[in-house]
Protein backbone atom coordinates (compact mmCIF):
# COMPACT_ATOMS: atom_id res chain seq x y z
CA UNK A 1 0.00 0.00 0.00
CA UNK A 2 1.02 3.48 -1.01
CA UNK A 3 0.43 6.81 -0.05
CA UNK A 4 0.72 9.72 -2.45
CA UNK A 5 0.46 12.45 0.86
CA UNK A 6 1.23 11.99 4.49
CA UNK A 7 -0.46 9.74 6.62
CA UNK A 8 -1.60 9.93 10.29
CA UNK A 9 1.00 7.51 12.34
CA UNK A 10 -0.68 7.05 15.41
CA UNK A 11 2.58 4.61 16.51
CA UNK A 12 3.97 4.79 19.76
CA UNK A 13 7.39 5.37 18.94
CA UNK A 14 9.40 5.60 16.89
CA UNK A 15 6.35 7.92 16.27
CA UNK A 16 4.96 11.05 14.03
CA UNK A 17 7.63 13.67 13.50
CA UNK A 18 6.17 17.73 13.25
CA UNK A 19 6.03 18.23 8.98
CA UNK A 20 7.93 21.09 9.34
CA UNK A 21 11.25 19.80 11.44
CA UNK A 22 11.44 16.52 8.79
CA UNK A 23 11.38 19.37 6.12
CA UNK A 24 14.23 21.41 7.55
CA UNK A 25 16.72 18.22 8.48
CA UNK A 26 15.70 16.96 4.69
CA UNK A 27 16.67 20.87 3.44
CA UNK A 28 19.76 20.51 5.38
CA UNK A 29 20.80 17.03 5.14
CA UNK A 30 23.45 17.13 2.06
CA UNK A 31 24.91 20.99 3.23
CA UNK A 32 24.52 21.71 6.46
CA UNK A 33 25.36 25.74 7.55
CA UNK A 34 26.82 25.60 4.91
CA UNK A 35 29.82 23.37 5.54
CA UNK A 36 29.28 21.49 2.48
CA UNK A 37 28.70 18.35 4.58
CA UNK A 38 26.09 16.44 6.87
CA UNK A 39 25.45 17.44 10.24
CA UNK A 40 25.69 13.21 10.81
CA UNK A 41 29.31 13.96 9.49
CA UNK A 42 30.89 16.38 11.60
CA UNK A 43 32.81 15.85 14.68
CA UNK A 44 30.84 15.74 17.80
CA UNK A 45 33.48 18.01 19.12
CA UNK A 46 33.87 20.81 16.56
CA UNK A 47 32.59 24.16 17.61
CA UNK A 48 29.82 24.05 15.41
CA UNK A 49 28.21 21.14 17.05
CA UNK A 50 28.79 22.53 20.04
CA UNK A 51 26.78 25.53 19.45
CA UNK A 52 24.10 22.67 18.47
CA UNK A 53 24.72 20.85 21.44
CA UNK A 54 24.53 23.76 23.51
CA UNK A 55 21.42 25.36 22.53
CA UNK A 56 19.39 21.70 23.08
CA UNK A 57 20.42 21.97 26.57
CA UNK A 58 19.60 25.56 26.85
CA UNK A 59 16.23 25.41 24.57
CA UNK A 60 15.16 22.23 27.11
CA UNK A 61 15.66 24.31 29.77
CA UNK A 62 13.89 26.50 28.89
CA UNK A 63 11.08 24.44 28.01
CA UNK A 64 10.88 22.88 31.29
CA UNK A 65 12.04 25.93 33.62
CA UNK A 66 14.72 23.47 34.59
CA UNK A 67 16.87 24.76 37.32
CA UNK A 68 20.41 25.11 37.56
CA UNK A 69 20.46 23.03 40.48
CA UNK A 70 20.01 20.00 37.96
CA UNK A 71 22.09 18.54 34.98
CA UNK A 72 20.39 17.59 31.87
CA UNK A 73 22.48 14.37 30.34
CA UNK A 74 22.16 13.28 26.94
CA UNK A 75 22.73 9.59 26.75
CA UNK A 76 21.90 6.11 24.87
CA UNK A 77 20.41 3.29 26.11
CA UNK A 78 16.71 4.52 26.33
CA UNK A 79 14.53 4.13 29.37
CA UNK A 80 15.69 0.14 28.92
CA UNK A 81 19.29 1.56 29.40
CA UNK A 82 18.32 3.57 32.53
CA UNK A 83 16.43 1.29 34.17
CA UNK A 84 20.41 0.13 34.86
CA UNK A 85 22.05 2.76 35.20
CA UNK A 86 19.46 4.48 37.88
CA UNK A 87 19.99 1.69 40.56
CA UNK A 88 23.92 1.77 40.19
CA UNK A 89 23.80 4.91 40.51
CA UNK A 90 21.11 5.72 43.37
CA UNK A 91 20.60 2.75 45.22
CA UNK A 92 24.05 3.30 47.30
CA UNK A 93 22.39 6.28 48.92
CA UNK A 94 20.24 4.00 50.68
CA UNK A 95 20.54 3.61 54.50
CA UNK A 96 21.07 0.42 55.05
CA UNK A 97 22.39 -1.12 51.59
CA UNK A 98 21.33 -0.51 48.36
CA UNK A 99 17.24 -0.47 47.79
CA UNK A 100 14.61 1.24 46.36
CA UNK A 101 11.06 1.35 46.04
CA UNK A 102 9.09 0.82 43.21
CA UNK A 103 5.57 1.87 42.15
CA UNK A 104 4.40 -0.54 39.41
CA UNK A 105 1.41 0.59 37.73
CA UNK A 106 2.15 -1.18 34.03
CA UNK A 107 4.72 -2.73 31.75
CA UNK A 108 7.09 -0.04 32.18
CA UNK A 109 7.42 0.08 35.43
CA UNK A 110 7.27 -3.34 35.78
CA UNK A 111 10.71 -3.48 34.09
CA UNK A 112 11.98 -0.94 35.48
CA UNK A 113 11.81 -2.57 39.11
CA UNK A 114 12.81 -6.23 38.17
CA UNK A 115 15.73 -4.51 36.13
CA UNK A 116 16.34 -2.84 39.61
CA UNK A 117 16.37 -6.53 41.42
CA UNK A 118 19.84 -7.32 40.06
CA UNK A 119 21.32 -4.36 42.13
CA UNK A 120 20.13 -4.57 45.18
CA UNK A 121 16.40 -4.76 46.93
CA UNK A 122 13.62 -3.79 45.00
CA UNK A 123 10.87 -3.03 47.36
CA UNK A 124 7.30 -3.36 45.58
CA UNK A 125 5.60 -0.45 46.73
CA UNK A 126 2.52 -0.66 45.28
CA UNK A 127 0.86 -2.19 42.47
CA UNK A 128 -2.04 -2.32 40.51
CA UNK A 129 -1.37 -5.75 38.38
CA UNK A 130 -4.62 -7.27 40.26
CA UNK A 131 -6.56 -4.57 38.54
CA UNK A 132 -4.70 -5.50 35.32
CA UNK A 133 -2.99 -2.31 35.31
CA UNK A 134 -6.27 -0.31 34.30
CA UNK A 135 -5.55 2.22 37.35
CA UNK A 136 -3.55 3.75 39.66
CA UNK A 137 -3.13 2.09 43.57
CA UNK A 138 -4.55 5.60 45.69
CA UNK A 139 -1.77 7.07 47.45
CA UNK A 140 -2.69 5.49 50.71
CA UNK A 141 -2.29 2.59 49.94
CA UNK A 142 1.86 2.80 49.09
CA UNK A 143 3.89 1.30 51.53
CA UNK A 144 6.75 2.84 51.37
CA UNK A 145 10.21 1.96 52.94
CA UNK A 146 12.09 4.07 55.59
CA UNK A 147 15.14 3.38 54.34
CA UNK A 148 15.04 3.50 50.49
CA UNK A 149 17.17 5.56 47.94
CA UNK A 150 14.86 7.07 45.77
CA UNK A 151 10.96 5.79 44.93
CA UNK A 152 10.70 5.12 41.26
CA UNK A 153 7.24 5.41 39.03
CA UNK A 154 6.40 5.56 35.24
CA UNK A 155 4.46 9.07 34.75
CA UNK A 156 2.78 7.66 31.95
CA UNK A 157 2.58 3.66 30.89
CA UNK A 158 2.69 3.90 26.94
CA UNK A 159 1.42 0.01 26.66
CA UNK A 160 -1.96 0.59 29.39
CA UNK A 161 -2.67 3.85 28.59
CA UNK A 162 -2.53 5.05 31.89
CA UNK A 163 -0.55 8.35 32.80
CA UNK A 164 -0.62 10.01 36.76
CA UNK A 165 -2.58 13.57 37.01
CA UNK A 166 0.21 14.91 39.19
CA UNK A 167 3.54 13.80 40.64
CA UNK A 168 3.31 11.86 43.42
CA UNK A 169 4.31 12.89 47.44
CA UNK A 170 6.78 10.77 48.58
CA UNK A 171 8.38 12.90 51.33
CA UNK A 172 11.68 13.59 51.70
CA UNK A 173 13.32 10.80 49.69
CA UNK A 174 14.64 11.40 46.22
CA UNK A 175 11.54 10.74 43.80
CA UNK A 176 12.31 9.24 39.91
CA UNK A 177 10.18 9.74 36.94
CA UNK A 178 10.29 7.97 34.03
CA UNK A 179 8.58 10.13 31.57
CA UNK A 180 9.57 8.76 28.29
CA UNK A 181 6.12 9.12 26.89
CA UNK A 182 4.76 12.35 28.02
CA UNK A 183 7.70 14.56 28.39
CA UNK A 184 7.15 17.72 27.25
CA UNK A 185 3.58 17.19 26.71
CA UNK A 186 2.26 19.73 29.89
CA UNK A 187 4.27 21.54 32.61
CA UNK A 188 5.86 19.23 35.20
CA UNK A 189 7.73 20.88 37.95
CA UNK A 190 10.66 19.62 37.66
CA UNK A 191 11.94 20.30 41.20
CA UNK A 192 9.47 17.43 42.15
CA UNK A 193 11.70 14.89 41.68
CA UNK A 194 15.07 14.17 41.99
CA UNK A 195 15.25 12.24 38.59
CA UNK A 196 13.62 12.75 35.09
CA UNK A 197 14.13 10.22 32.73
CA UNK A 198 12.99 9.27 29.07
CA UNK A 199 13.89 8.71 24.90
CA UNK A 200 13.34 11.01 22.72
CA UNK A 201 11.36 8.77 20.08
CA UNK A 202 8.14 9.81 21.24
CA UNK A 203 7.88 13.60 21.85
CA UNK A 204 11.13 14.66 20.74
CA UNK A 205 12.49 13.11 17.30
CA UNK A 206 13.88 10.00 17.09
CA UNK A 207 15.60 7.32 18.72
CA UNK A 208 18.79 7.51 19.93
CA UNK A 209 19.69 9.86 22.60
CA UNK A 210 17.92 9.72 25.92
CA UNK A 211 17.66 12.36 27.72
CA UNK A 212 18.39 12.33 32.01
CA UNK A 213 17.83 15.18 33.88
CA UNK A 214 19.25 14.55 37.18
CA UNK A 215 19.76 17.00 40.34
CA UNK A 216 23.31 17.17 40.77
CA UNK A 217 23.73 16.25 44.17
CA UNK A 218 22.35 12.74 43.41
CA UNK A 219 26.08 12.21 41.44
CA UNK A 220 28.64 10.87 42.29
CA UNK A 221 27.37 8.21 44.45
CA UNK A 222 27.85 5.39 41.67
CA UNK A 223 28.65 1.65 42.73
CA UNK A 224 31.99 0.67 41.89
CA UNK A 225 30.18 -2.25 39.35
CA UNK A 226 28.84 0.96 37.03
CA UNK A 227 30.29 0.85 33.53
CA UNK A 228 31.53 4.26 32.64
CA UNK A 229 29.04 5.44 30.27
CA UNK A 230 26.03 4.80 32.69
CA UNK A 231 27.76 6.72 35.55
CA UNK A 232 26.23 10.30 35.56
CA UNK A 233 29.38 11.79 37.33
CA UNK A 234 31.24 10.62 34.50
CA UNK A 235 29.25 11.82 31.65
CA UNK A 236 28.44 15.17 33.26
CA UNK A 237 32.12 15.88 33.90
CA UNK A 238 32.80 14.87 30.05
CA UNK A 239 29.95 16.92 28.12
CA UNK A 240 28.07 13.62 27.88
CA UNK A 241 30.40 12.83 25.75
CA UNK A 242 32.16 10.18 27.83
CA UNK A 243 31.80 8.48 23.69
CA UNK A 244 31.20 9.55 20.58
CA UNK A 245 27.24 10.67 21.13
CA UNK A 246 24.32 10.58 18.74
CA UNK A 247 24.68 13.57 17.19
CA UNK A 248 21.53 13.79 14.86
CA UNK A 249 19.48 12.17 17.14
CA UNK A 250 20.76 15.83 19.35
CA UNK A 251 20.34 18.04 16.13
CA UNK A 252 16.63 16.38 15.39
CA UNK A 253 15.98 17.14 19.13
CA UNK A 254 17.38 20.78 18.77
CA UNK A 255 14.61 20.75 16.42
CA UNK A 256 12.06 19.72 18.06
CA UNK A 257 12.59 21.91 21.26
CA UNK A 258 12.68 24.39 18.96
CA UNK A 259 9.44 23.74 17.18
CA UNK A 260 7.91 23.97 20.39
CA UNK A 261 9.11 26.98 21.12
CA UNK A 262 7.38 28.64 17.99
CA UNK A 263 3.74 26.66 19.24
CA UNK A 264 4.15 28.61 22.19
CA UNK A 265 6.19 26.64 24.51
CA UNK A 266 4.20 24.29 26.81
CA UNK A 267 1.23 25.61 28.04
CA UNK A 268 0.25 26.18 24.52
CA UNK A 269 1.25 22.04 23.54
CA UNK A 270 -0.93 21.08 26.83
CA UNK A 271 -4.30 22.87 26.15
CA UNK A 272 -3.83 21.46 22.38
CA UNK A 273 -3.21 17.99 23.98
CA UNK A 274 -6.33 17.84 25.99
CA UNK A 275 -8.13 19.17 23.07
CA UNK A 276 -7.10 16.08 21.29
CA UNK A 277 -7.47 13.63 24.24
CA UNK A 278 -10.94 14.87 24.76
CA UNK A 279 -11.82 14.52 21.26
CA UNK A 280 -11.10 10.95 20.93
CA UNK A 281 -12.34 10.10 24.95
CA UNK A 282 -15.20 11.84 23.74
CA UNK A 283 -16.29 9.70 20.60
CA UNK A 284 -15.04 6.35 22.75
CA UNK A 285 -17.11 7.04 25.84
CA UNK A 286 -20.55 7.80 23.61
CA UNK A 287 -20.11 4.68 21.13
CA UNK A 288 -21.67 1.29 21.33
CA UNK A 289 -18.83 -0.44 19.96
CA UNK A 290 -15.59 1.01 21.48
CA UNK A 291 -14.62 0.92 25.40
CA UNK A 292 -11.72 2.39 26.85
CA UNK A 293 -10.89 0.22 30.47
CA UNK A 294 -8.74 2.58 32.31
CA UNK A 295 -10.38 4.64 35.20
CA UNK A 296 -11.23 8.11 33.91
CA UNK A 297 -9.03 10.09 36.42
CA UNK A 298 -5.93 8.34 35.00
CA UNK A 299 -6.68 8.16 31.40
CA UNK A 300 -3.81 9.26 29.46
CA UNK A 301 -3.42 11.98 27.20
CA UNK A 302 -1.07 10.64 24.92
CA UNK A 303 -1.60 6.47 24.66
CA UNK A 304 -5.63 6.40 23.56
CA UNK A 305 -6.10 2.33 24.59
CA UNK A 306 -9.73 1.28 23.34
CA UNK A 307 -11.35 -2.24 22.32
CA UNK A 308 -13.72 -3.11 19.96
CA UNK A 309 -16.42 -4.98 22.15
CA UNK A 310 -16.83 -7.35 18.95
CA UNK A 311 -13.06 -8.29 18.79
CA UNK A 312 -14.01 -10.60 15.40
CA UNK A 313 -14.07 -7.03 14.28
CA UNK A 314 -10.79 -5.98 14.79
CA UNK A 315 -8.74 -7.18 11.91
CA UNK A 316 -11.20 -5.51 9.37
CA UNK A 317 -11.07 -2.34 11.60
CA UNK A 318 -6.89 -1.97 10.84
CA UNK A 319 -7.55 -3.02 7.25
CA UNK A 320 -10.06 -0.26 7.26
CA UNK A 321 -8.17 2.06 9.32
CA UNK A 322 -4.88 1.70 7.53
CA UNK A 323 -6.26 1.91 3.63
CA UNK A 324 -7.84 5.54 5.13
CA UNK A 325 -4.27 6.53 5.71
CA UNK A 326 -4.50 6.13 9.46
CA UNK A 327 -1.39 4.08 10.63
CA UNK A 328 -0.65 1.67 13.29
CA UNK A 329 -3.76 1.66 15.51
CA UNK A 330 -3.09 -2.04 16.52
CA UNK A 331 -2.68 -2.43 20.29
CA UNK A 332 0.54 -3.37 21.99
CA UNK A 333 0.92 -7.55 22.15
CA UNK A 334 1.16 -7.25 25.96
CA UNK A 335 -2.30 -5.26 25.97
CA UNK A 336 -4.10 -6.32 22.97
CA UNK A 337 -7.09 -4.10 20.99
CA UNK A 338 -6.09 -0.75 19.92
CA UNK A 339 -3.92 2.23 20.86
CA UNK A 340 -4.11 5.83 18.96
CA UNK A 341 -0.16 7.70 20.59
CA UNK A 342 -1.46 11.46 19.85
CA UNK A 343 1.84 13.19 21.08
CA UNK A 344 2.43 16.74 20.45
CA UNK A 345 3.31 16.18 16.74
CA UNK A 346 0.11 14.46 16.15
CA UNK A 347 -2.48 17.48 14.58
CA UNK A 348 -5.84 17.99 15.98
CA UNK A 349 -6.66 17.30 12.43
CA UNK A 350 -5.82 13.36 12.49
CA UNK A 351 -7.55 13.16 15.61
CA UNK A 352 -10.35 14.05 13.89
CA UNK A 353 -10.04 12.03 10.61
CA UNK A 354 -9.48 9.49 13.23
CA UNK A 355 -13.19 10.01 15.09
CA UNK A 356 -15.07 10.64 12.16
CA UNK A 357 -13.39 6.98 10.98
CA UNK A 358 -14.34 5.30 13.80
CA UNK A 359 -17.55 6.98 13.68
CA UNK A 360 -17.93 5.76 10.23
CA UNK A 361 -16.83 1.98 11.35
CA UNK A 362 -19.42 1.67 13.79
CA UNK A 363 -22.43 2.45 11.48
CA UNK A 364 -21.45 0.26 9.06
CA UNK A 365 -20.27 -2.34 11.63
Amino acid sequence: MTFDRRIFNFAAGPATLPEEVLQQAADELLNWQGLGTSVMEISHRSKEFMVVYEEVLQDLRTLMSIPDTYEILLLQGGGIGQNAAIPMNLMPLAKNGPKADFIVTGVWSEKSFKEAEKYGIAHLAASSASEKFNTIPARSTWKLSSDAAYVHYCANETIGGVEFPDVPDVGGVPLVADISSNILSKEMDVTKCGVWFGGAQKNIGPSGVTIVIVRRDLMGHSMKITPSVMDWAKESANQSMFNTPPTFSIYMAGLGFKWLLRQGGIKVIEKRNQEKANLLYDCIDQSGLYENRVAKEYRSRMNVTFFLKDENLNAEFLAQSSAAGLAALRGHKAAGGMRASIYNAMPLEGVKALVEFMRDFERRA
